[in-house]
Order: C-alpha cells, then sequence, then structure tokens
C-alpha cells in the first residue's frame, strides 16, 4: 500500500512537472507579452523627429500648387485629425515599460514625447481630450472630457519638468536611441529647450500668474542645461537605407505641381539671404540664359493668390522655381532638426528683447543667424557651391534688412528675429514657423481680406460621431455653441 502510494506520488509530481514544462515550451518566443521601452522609443523618435511635411508649408507661403486649389494655399482647410493620439498610444505603453523596468531614463523621454504630442495637438484644435485621454484599455473611458487648453499647457510643462528631473538622476545610456546616441543628458537639453519653446508659444499669456511664464523660462536659462551648439540639436540623421532615408526621398509631388512661392522667394532677396541658393532651383529661363546659382535673379516663385491656373501658366512658360532637386533624389541629404540651437538662441533673443532675462539680444540673434549658416554649410554642400561659409554670415548680418542695430524698438527688433527664425524653417521644425506667425503677425503672410491665415482647425468628424456630447461642450466653451470655426480664437492666442 505504502509502495503504491509512493509511486502514485511521484507519477503525479512528474505529470506536475511535465506539466509545467510543456507550458513553458509552449510560449511563443515572437509574441512578446511585456515589450522593452528601445522598442518603443526607437520608432517614436523616428517619426516625432521626421521632416513633417509639405502640407503646412504652402499655408506658411513657401509652396505653392499648379494642379489645383491647395486648401493651405488658400487658407481654406476644414478638419483636423486626431492622428497624434496613436503616437501617444505608443508613448503611454513606453511608459508602462519604463515603469515596470523601473527605468528613469526612458520614463524621463517618454515624458518628453507626451509632452510633445499634446503640444501639437492642443495648438492645432484648442481644448482636447488630456486627463482622460487614452484611458480605453485600462479604465473603459471611451469617451473622453476635453480639458480646457490652459490645462493642457499647464500639464505639458509639468510632464517636461519631470522629464528634466528624471533624466538629472541617471547616467545610463538609453538603448535603441537614433537621436543622441543613448546621452541622457543630451535628452536633458532638448527637453528645456522645448520648454522654452512651449514658454514663449505663451507670451500673450505672461501675466498668468499660474504660468508664471517669464519666471519659469529665466530659472530654466539660469540653473538647466539646454542645447548650446548645432552638436547638440535635437535632429535625425538620415542613412541610406530603406525606412531610415531622408523622409521626402523620391516623393513625386516635388516633380510635379509644387513650386515655390513667390512671397518666400522674394523675402529671401530683399534679405540678401543665400541660403535662397540651397532652398530651391533656378527657373528654366534662367538656366537657359545662363544666370548663375548664385544670381538672385535668377529665382522666380508663383503669386499664393493667383488661380492656379495661371500659376500653372507661369510654370509652364518656365518662369517658376522648384524646391531644390536634392531634397527629392538625395536619400539623406541633410539631418532634420525638431527642434534646432539656431532656434534656441532665437528664443533667447527673443526672451531678452521681452525683458524675461538679461543678456545681449543681438548677440543671441547673431549666433542664432550664423548656427543656421554652420548647418547648411557642413550638410547641405554635397554636390552644391558653399554659399553659407562664416565669411558669407558676416556680410549677410550686415545687410539692411537683417543688421539687429537698424532695428530701432523692440517690436522691430522680434520682427527680425521671428523673420530670421522663419527663414530657417524650410523643410524645417514642422510647423513652428506658423505658429510663430500666429502668435507675433511676423513675417507677414499674403492673403486676402476675407481669407486670413486661419487660427485652428475644425474637429475631427469622428468626434461628432463617437463623443458628440464632450466636443459640443468644448466648442461651447471656448467659441460659443457650434462655433467650431477655423478662424475662432483659441485661449493661446487671446
Amino acid at each position: 500500500m505504502n509502495r503504491i502510494f509512493v509511486c502514485f506520488s511521484v507519477l503525479f509530481t512528474m505529470f506536475l512537472t511535465g506539466c509545467s514544462d510543456l507550458s513553458e515550451i509552449n510560449e511563443n518566443p515572437n509574441n512578446v507579452i511585456e515589450a522593452h521601452p528601445q522598442l518603443l522609443f526607437t520608432e517614436l523618435s523616428h517619426r516625432a523627429f521626421a521632416v513633417e511635411g509639405r502640407e503646412i508649408m504652402f499655408a506658411a507661403r513657401m509652396f505653392v500648387l499648379t494642379e489645383g486649389e491647395h486648401q493651405g494655399q488658400y487658407y481654406s482647410w476644414q478638419r483636423g485629425g486626431f492622428g497624434d493620439y496613436n503616437r501617444l498610444r505608443d508613448v503611454f505603453k513606453m511608459m508602462e515599460a519604463a515603469e515596470r523596468m523601473e527605468s528613469d531614463a526612458y520614463l524621463g523621454v517618454a515624458k518628453f514625447f507626451k509632452a510633445y504630442y499634446f503640444y501639437r495637438l492642443t495648438l492645432t484644435f484648442g481644448d482636447i481630450p488630456y486627463t482622460e485621454a487614452l484611458l480605453a484599455e485600462t479604465e473603459e473611458v471611451y469617451t473622453p472630457a476635453y480639458d480646457s487648453q490652459k490645462t493642457v499647457f499647464m500639464g505639458i510643462l509639468q510632464e517636461l519638468e519631470e522629464a528634466n528631473g528624471l533624466l538629472a538622476g541617471t547616467d545610463k545610456l538609453l538603448a535603441g536611441d537614433i537621436i543622441y546616441g543613448g546621452d541622457p543628458l543630451a535628452w536633458r537639453k532638448l527637453v528645456n529647450s522645448f520648454r522654452l519653446r512651449v514658454l514663449m508659444t505663451l507670451s500673450n499669456k505672461v501675466s498668468d500668474s499660474d504660468l508664471d511664464v517669464a519666471s519659469t523660462f529665466a530659472s530654466i536659462v539660469d540653473g538647466q542645461p539646454i542645447i548650446t551648439s548645432n552638436a547638440e540639436s535635437g535632429a535625425l540623421t538620415f542613412i541610406d537605407q530603406d525606412g531610415s532615408q531622408y523622409t521626402e526621398f523620391n516623393n513625386a509631388s516635388y516633380g510635379s505641381g509644387m513650386y515655390m512661392d513667390g512671397t518666400f522667394i522674394q523675402k529671401m532677396q530683399d534679405h540678401g539671404d543665400p541660403r535662397l541658393f540651397l532652398f530651391c532651383g533656378r527657373t528654366r529661363n534662367a538656366k537657359e540664359s545662363g544666370l548663375a546659382k548664385d544670381d538672385f535673379d535668377a529665382y522666380k516663385g508663383g503669386d499664393p493668390l493667383a488661380p492656379y491656373a495661371e500659376v500653372n501658366d507661369q510654370a509652364a512658360a518656365g518662369d517658376a522655381s522648384k524646391a531644390h532637386v536634392r531634397y527629392s533624389t538625395e536619400p539623406t541629404t541633410e539631418p532634420h532638426n525638431l527642434l534646432g540651437y539656431h532656434e534656441v538662441e532665437f528664443l533667447l533673443a527673443e526672451a531678452t528683447v521681452r525683458g524675461w532675462i538679461g543678456g545681449n539680444a543681438q548677440a543671441h540673434y547673431e549666433n542664432g543667424v550664423r548656427a543656421s549658416f554652420d548647418f547648411y554649410n557642413a550638410h547641405a554642400s554635397s554636390g552644391l557651391e558653399v554659399y553659407v561659409e562664416p565669411a558669407d554670415a558676416d556680410a549677410y548680418l550686415a545687410g539692411t534688412l537683417v543688421d539687429f542695430a537698424n532695428a530701432t524698438s523692440d517690436q522691430e527688433r522680434i520682427e527680425r528675429i521671428i523673420t530670421q527664425k522663419y527663414f530657417t524653417s524650410f523643410l524645417q521644425s514642422g510647423s513652428r514657423m506658423y505658429f510663430d506667425h500666429l502668435r507675433t503677425g511676423y513675417p507677414e503672410f499674403a492673403h486676402t481680406a476675407d481669407a486670413t491665415p486661419p487660427t485652428r482647425w475644425m474637429y475631427p468628424q469622428s468626434e461628432y460621431l463617437r463623443n458628440e456630447a464632450h466636443v459640443a461642450v468644448a466648442i461651447s466653451s471656448q467659441f460659443g455653441a457650434g462655433n467650431d470655426g477655423i478662424r475662432q480664437i483659441p485661449w493661446w492666442l487671446q
């Protein structure tokens, strides 16, 4: 009896052990239950730092279309999209993975991405789902309430402050980092520089004590690391491999009906800006007549207010420039700056003019211009004559419309700063130049009296179908019931 019991016990133990081993063997190694944050980190970086695209450049008076009426060019757009919430799902997953691993470095970077995407969303629409956003999976919140734009901005600044603190507490390298090679300090500098951008976005809210814009800006400049050279810029460098090439490489739009905006070219001609030769190509007529690449008369664009057929005729006659061919034919061309050193210097220049920080506004302004010239001298000279060497920057800064000393009022100084910031935005830094225009009025964008530059996008139709009650409350509280219009003034511009 005892021997039978012992044998049964041994067999039962073997059975249980065998079942356990079988279960482990049957786990699919390709179906990862808990992902490492580096897997999400690489993909998020590639998406966030890629060239944002050409759409906003029609609105910012850099491109015109000859094949039809582009909504951005004629300021007639309607609805935006909530696609950035798809990216935020990945951000939230990265945060969860970082918290599970107890990794301050990954969590700090994830908080940067969270702030970055909510910043884009709230500038696009105004009030947006924030506090209750993306809680469907964890808390079954399928119709999130909208937060006020002020609440969203305060949340963004809080996320960035926390990101800085988390990154300050670690020196561990970040695997999967295609931007800074794993350096937490470099990410910390980007985080703090982005904080400066967000605070400057709120320059109209300098009197709001809840935000404390000016003092917070000054405390970051005085006490936190920020980007101080082109080498530290938040930029994606492209490589000649499928999926990693320059974002606009092989884009057919550059070879079809997309031409340069004449008002953009005229601004650069008026300023004697040699970066024009790197941004666009000569007209066909200029080439055939033998005009040199560094002859400003060799470049001409279309009138953004003219009927597209008229601009098409101009292009067909060989009298319109396209974007430089390198943007669509070179697989690596220059890196794309999400936030470059030149922008930081322009932010410091504007903050100095506004009295937020001490220092020399002209020095920061000139540093920003020189940084932009140096960037193109280093990255855009392959196969091109060099027009942006240090001596070229010296000559440019002495020009009548460029020399900072020629500005006699704070408004004129800010206009010069924003104009130079605008010139650095050609296929760089996403939509920043458009929102800078909305905030400051500079540079002026050509428009008809009844089609001023829109201040926002209407909410997606999907929100009216799936989250009707909350989107209705958001519209009513901001602009009045039913006034989801593209020229309603959101809180940040009031």
